[in-house]
């Protein structure tokens, strides 16, 4: 292999490159970020799809967005209320809702994500990821024996957590 064939990778953990993604989100850029982590499961996956992330203005219930729930902890979660300044998340594959966080700590809203190795996006506008969220959400009641027949060999009902928010905000 010739050196203009290679290609290096560097791995940094999180609490360093999405700061550095956000600040280019802030500088007005769009940014594709590989996802990591299975909290968003069953549609998206763990080192498999990538979400499309850009500056958000007003965020709805619903929309996918990548918050700082305290310095350095990123999630890209759904949005699930919004009462004043306060927001309530959730990751489709959890089973409980994230600390409480607020409209400040969102920092990017996912316009679109890349699945299973396809460069064709699938927009959240789009009417496949509307009929997915909406049936989705409204399966709640039951997510957590729909994720154990989906994924049996992961303890699902074993990964109830308090919601407490850690103290090392920002």
């Amino acid at each position: 292999m010739s050196q203009d064939d290679s290609t290096i990778v560097k791995q940094l953990p999180n609490e360093e490159f999405l700061p550095q993604v956000v600040a280019l989100i802030n500088e007005g850029h769009t940014i594709t970020l590989p996802l990591r982590g299975r909290s968003m499961r069953p549609f998206l996956e763990d080192n498999r799809d990538k979400a499309l992330l850009k500056a958000v203005d007003k965020p709805q219930v619903g929309d996918a967005v990548l918050a700082e729930l305290w310095k350095g902890h990123f999630v890209l979660h759904r949005i699930i209320s919004i009462e004043g300044n306060k927001v309530t998340l959730r990751g489709d594959g959890n089973l409980n809702s994230d600390p409480e966080c607020t409209l400040a700590d969102i920092r990017a809203k996912a316009i679109g994500f890349y699945r299973k190795g396809s460069d064709r996006l699938d927009s959240t506008n789009g009417r496949k990821w509307r009929i997915y969220s909406w049936w989705w959400t409204r399966l709640y009641p039951i997510r957590r024996y729909l994720l154990f027949a989906l994924y049996p060999h992961v303890p699902y009902w074993l990964k109830v957590e308090s919601g407490k928010r850690k103290e090392n905000r920002l």
